[in-house]
């Protein structure tokens, strides 16, 4: 795990000094190493994490046999070793990391290795001799890779602070971006809050060189590359549960010690029961609070204890996270409405002398564990709404209360065109409604972010998973994660976004995968591995008493930020107020809309003023 920069000049022309200003801008990926490549053409950087191969010799950036190629990678390939074995006979390999692997894989592949990686992945191959930058990014987006071009040059990097480092991209908000940002509390690819830089899609690549910018998707959600047959409940469930076991096992792979959040859910629960099958106990760690409704640590320990786990319990007192809330705000490259929890929890198990951990994020996603799922479901047997002409709808939808926000999203589905999953998605998942919007900024351009293609050939809870896997887990869920736990140094795999367990699972059909509780395929698919009390308890999910925080120890804090924010060009300053104001009387607005106005304020504040 790692950060990767580099600058490419389309007119043989570049400042040695960017790149590295570049890699110092986001040290925190690499405390262990860094390294540079420069010729006429382009400057390339390097900050490692040390994982695999601890030795120098894997240090970064590097070179094939030749010194004719050279690579920088950001990531982890799970099964670098059966990809070397193929390789053996073509390729004379110098080090043990998955790195060369990458590189030996594209000089014999070409743009083809990425169908023989399984892991995560953002990486830069630049060819000397044609003077051609090659780059990618892995199939669900786990490692970041941000883009900016313009006639002289063409950069890239893991964080957008780096690439600002420069100097070179003018520092302007992308205004038209800030409705979707407001809308689902993220930047959605391949969008970001800075105009003109952009975020490579998940499982794309782009060719860079003297004659343009060519950009390819070869991986599509939407179009397995491989197809199952999935109609027998009990070889389902066996699937289920070697491809979970053959995932955790990938994502074990490493030269230091790895350990496993643990909050006592169905999720983190599974993958350190699976853990336990195929490697020694691991290290286990639990944030346990003060306040009983959001303290899950007893069932932590339960299941820390049945699989004899080297169990770490935290205990994160109010006064404690309120410290250290400027710091995780600081560690925030792109502005995001979640993920702080994400950036408390690893800077306490990177005390503890942890490089990598795994967790449990994706299991609701990906195996229908929230009520979205059943909702999305059940309204195939409501279809005949859209049946009715679309004026009768909008005048019925009129007479719902506009303020709360359960009939506010039923008003915008009624007015729909039609009931798709491309139009409900946006709804579940919206933060601030259309309406709310339009009163917040001065010029809103709102607009949904795109879907990867036709998805009505897919199980009905399947349509919903994509759509999860390609927004909320995409723009907000992953990229939180990474952003977060890199910076203070931690690297997170996750088993969940596993794309052979993904492709599969999205072929499962809806009369096996129906969650009659919590992701039941899930939970039968791994038999007695958890323990009931795990099972069938209630969801509480890893979050903190912001509500509570924002109106009494983060009050002044909160009022500052919203003041501040409303004074800007593009908001609504009455508005703005209004909704503050409205929160503090505990009327309609929610705590999560006023942090997420709080958070971009933050941001504006450390990169603008």
């Amino acid at each position: 795990m790692c950060g990767i920069a580099g600058i490419y000049s389309f007119k043989n022309q570049h400042n040695e000094s960017l790149v590295k200003a570049m890699t110092n801008a986001m040290a925190h990926r690499g405390p262990d190493a860094d390294g540079f490549f420069h010729d006429d053409t382009i400057g390339l950087g390097h900050r490692r994490l040390s994982i695999i191969d601890l030795s120098q010799n894997a240090n970064q950036p590097l070179y094939d046999a030749t010194g004719n190629y050279v690579i920088i990678f950001n990531g982890e390939i799970y099964n670098y070793k059966e990809v070397k074995s193929k390789l053996a006979a073509q390729y004379d390999f110098k080090t043990a990391s998955d790195t060369e692997a990458v590189l030996a894989g594209y000089l014999i592949w070409g743009a083809g290795v990425m169908q023989h990686l399984k892991g995560m992945f953002a990486f830069a191959i630049y060819n000397k001799l044609s003077r051609e930058l090659f780059i990618s990014r892995d199939r669900l987006g786990v490692k970041p890779v941000y883009c900016y071009a313009d006639v002289n040059h063409f950069l890239f990097a893991s964080e957008i602070r780096a690439i600002l480092a420069t100097g070179l991209v003018p520092k302007k908000i992308n205004k038209k971006a800030l409705s979707g940002y407001l809308a689902t509390q993220s930047f959605a690819v391949p969008e970001t809050i800075i105009e003109n830089i952009t975020q490579l899609e998940a499982g794309y690549s782009i060719q860079i060189s003297a004659s343009g910018i060519t950009k390819k998707q070869y991986w599509n959600i939407a179009v397995p590359e491989n197809r199952f047959t999935a109609n027998d409940p009990d070889t389902v469930k066996a699937e289920v549960y070697r491809l979970m076991l053959q995932s955790v096992e990938r994502r074990l792979v490493s030269d230091v010690p790895v350990a496993a959040f643990l909050s006592g859910g169905i999720d983190s629960s599974a993958i350190v029961g699976l853990m336990s099958k195929v490697a020694a106990p691991p290290q286990t760690f639990n944030i346990a609070f003060t306040e009983s409704e959001y303290d899950e640590s007893a069932y932590a320990e339960m299941v820390a204890k049945k699989f004899n786990t080297r169990h770490h319990k935290i205990l994160l007192k109010p006064a404690v996270f309120l410290d250290e809330l400027p710091n995780a705000l600081a560690a925030m490259d792109i502005p995001s409405g979640d993920g702080i929890n994400s950036y408390v929890v690893s800077k306490e198990i990177v005390k503890n002398n942890i490089k990598v951990a795994v967790s449990g994020v994706g299991g609701d996603e990906l195996f229908a564990g929230y009520p979205s799922f059943k909702q999305w479901y059940s309204l195939q047997n409501k279809k005949w709404i859209w049946n009715i002409p679309q004026p009768i709808r909008k005048f019925g939808a009129s007479f719902l209360p506009g303020a709360n926000k359960k009939f506010s999203r039923i008003k915008e589905l009624l007015k729909a065109n039609q009931l798709d999953i491309a139009t409900f998605y946006p709804l579940v998942r919206q933060v601030f409604s259309a309406s709310q919007i339009k009163n917040l900024l001065q010029n809103d351009a709102h607009g949904n972010p795109p879907f990867p293609g036709d998805l009505s050939g897919f199980p009905i809870l399947s349509q919903f998973s994509i759509a999860e896997l390609t927004g909320y887990t995409q723009n907000t869920l992953l990229k939180d994660t990474d952003q977060f736990s890199m910076a203070v140094s931690l690297e997170v795999r996750e088993p969940f976004f596993d794309h052979d367990l993904i492709e599969y699972v999205l072929q499962i059909p809806d009369s096996i995968k129906y969650p009659h509780f919590p992701k039941q395929l899930l939970v039968e698919s791994l038999g007695d591995l958890l323990p009931p009390e795990i099972v069938h308890r209630k969801k509480k999910g890893f979050t903190f008493p912001w509500e509570h925080w924002m109106r009494n120890e983060l009050k002044e804090f909160s009022e500052e930020h919203i003041k501040s924010l409303a004074k800007r060009d593009f908001m609504q300053h009455d508005y703005t107020i209004r909704l503050w104001n409205d929160f503090l009387q505990n009327k309609n607005t929610r705590w999560s809309e006023i942090w997420l106005l709080v958070v971009l304020e933050s941001w504006l504040k450390r990169n603008f003023d």
